[in-house]
């Protein structure tokens, strides 16, 4: 078999680990590929319990979500590849890779799924590149995998549930949050997360945004200042807060580069997080072969991102002819049914929304 694989999975987040599971239970050769030096994604730093109902992990730990994929990718003995980066893929589904930065090969396979996720937004403002000025996603790296502090006082920009919930496992770690800033009017996060915050006594200043962050060698102080209904700042309402660190939770955008060298159809969805590939309900993207699932198809969530990762898995077992039709869309069907479940609400719906201007475009390119 050599380099050759009935289906390479590109990153081990939530939704390629289940993508790998899904298809390697239907007897794929399954290849699963990371840059890191441990599978498992975003879900090794999220110690929180998730939120939803019991099918969906509700009060179960990221990282023990996590710990649970990993044994089942062991127990069906499924080659992983870590410290290993894709540098490109093609149409006709070969794979550049470099292994621990030092040694590159051609690999080749039947069927592709692209799950390499999302990187984090940055905002501009005076002293945003002072040492000190940070990700959100990356502040929760440090304190949750690598169990260093990355600030003793932190102003967090964004009140989504990741500006939030990093509000609070930042608290939890032993840093004082001296506030989170919203530029909208309102907040974004689920109320079961922001009231924990507001309950451990942090204020929000929403209609707010960073005016400038001061320092020499790193951040000390932080300027915010009010918005009027108009996005411009309100003159005479700056408030200047010391800090040393600032936290940006201003959302992710998928990580598409490789979905463009294998030359898919795009469309933009803003609230998807931008150009998203166009797929279809079995997550094929309109190059026959390559499958996405994850943020890379458009921002949303673990829980979703994993059942995306299952459907892409079994989408390609059934194209590669190891599942029968009846199976594969018994199986299909009750994971759009869990999908739909967790695109309800008041900011599923929107989601849901989102996603379904995608699949009408896949309905009419997709292969």
């Amino acid at each position: 078999m050599g380099n050759n694989y009935d289906v390479v999975i590109i990153g081990a987040g939530p939704a390629g680990l289940a993508a790998s599971i899904e298809a390697s239970k239907s007897g794929a050769r399954v290849l699963l590929i990371d840059e890191n030096n441990k599978p498992g994604g975003q879900l090794f730093k999220q110690i929180h319990k998730f939120f939803g109902s019991r099918e969906h992990k509700a009060g179960t730990r990221g990282i023990n979500i996590g710990t649970e994929l990993l044994h089942d990718t062991k127990s069906l003995d499924i080659e992983v590849m870590l410290n290993t980066e894709v540098c490109g893929i093609t149409s006709d589904k070969k794979i550049w890779i470099i292994e621990n930065k030092e040694r590159s090969k051609e690999i080749h396979a039947e069927k592709i799924i692209v799950a390499t996720g999302a990187f984090e937004n940055s905002v501009q403002f005076d002293g945003w590149e002072l040492p000190g000025v940070m990700g959100a996603g990356a502040a929760q790296t440090m304190i949750n995998l690598n169990r260093v502090l990355p600030g003793q006082k932190v102003l967090m920009l964004g009140s989504g549930n990741v500006g939030v919930i990093v509000s609070y496992q930042l608290m939890q770690a032993g840093a004082d949050v001296v506030g989170i800033v919203e530029a909208a009017p309102s907040l974004g996060g689920y109320g079961v997360h922001t009231a924990k915050v507001a309950r451990a006594g942090v204020p929000f200043y929403t209609s707010h945004t960073i005016k400038k962050a001061y320092g020499t060698d790193r951040v000390e102080k932080v300027e915010i200042v009010q918005l009027d209904s108009s996005w411009k700042e309100v003159e005479g309402s700056e408030k200047i807060f010391e800090v040393d660190t600032i936290c940006l939770a201003v959302g992710l955008t998928p990580m598409i580069e490789l979905v463009w060298l294998a030359g898919c159809e795009f469309t933009y969805i803003g609230s998807m997080g931008g150009y998203v590939p166009v797929h279809d309900k079995c997550m094929r993207t309109t190059v026959d072969g390559i499958y996405v699932a994850g943020d890379v198809a458009g921002i949303e969530e673990a829980s979703t991102a994993m059942e995306e990762g299952r459907l892409a898995g079994i989408s390609v077992a059934y194209d590669l002819g190891l599942v029968e039709k009846e199976k594969a869309e018994e199986r299909m069907d009750e994971i759009w049914n869990k999908l739909n479940s967790l695109r309800c609400g008041q900011f599923g719906e929107k989601r849901r929304t989102a996603k379904d201007q995608i699949l009408e475009k896949g309905k009419e390119l997709v292969v």
